[in-house]
């Protein structure tokens, strides 16, 4: 059964950057603790306002319905709530030109 690619833009709170990067860099690690992620390695980006784009693999539709219903997973993403809004992709600029292009973050 093929995975799911899930692309999703986390545009930290004010003075919160730094904190939602160490968020999005621990993200699959976790999941993939849970076994809810593939082994594909996540490309995380950053758009010129300073959103984070994470572009990673669900192992299925199922483990992300599973996700939802996991103590480890509601509580990372409380987290994630706290410091960041997740927004949808065509509110960056970079999204209206023909080739979206990101800033690459390294591990």
């Amino acid at each position: 059964m093929p995975g799911v690619c899930a692309i999703v833009a986390y545009r930290p709170k004010p003075g919160k950057g730094d904190e939602v990067l160490a968020l999005v860099r621990s993200r699959v690690p976790n999941l993939r603790r849970e076994g809810l992620v593939t082994d594909r390695q996540p490309v995380i980006m950053r758009s010129r306002d300073g959103t984070i784009i994470e572009v990673s693999e669900w192992k299925s539709h199922e483990a992300i319905d599973a996700a939802h219903k996991n103590p480890n997973v509601l509580a990372m993403w409380n987290k994630f709530f706290a410091v960041c809004d997740c927004v949808p992709l065509k509110t960056l600029a970079e999204t209206q030109e023909m080739f979206a292009g990101f800033e690459p973050i390294e591990d």
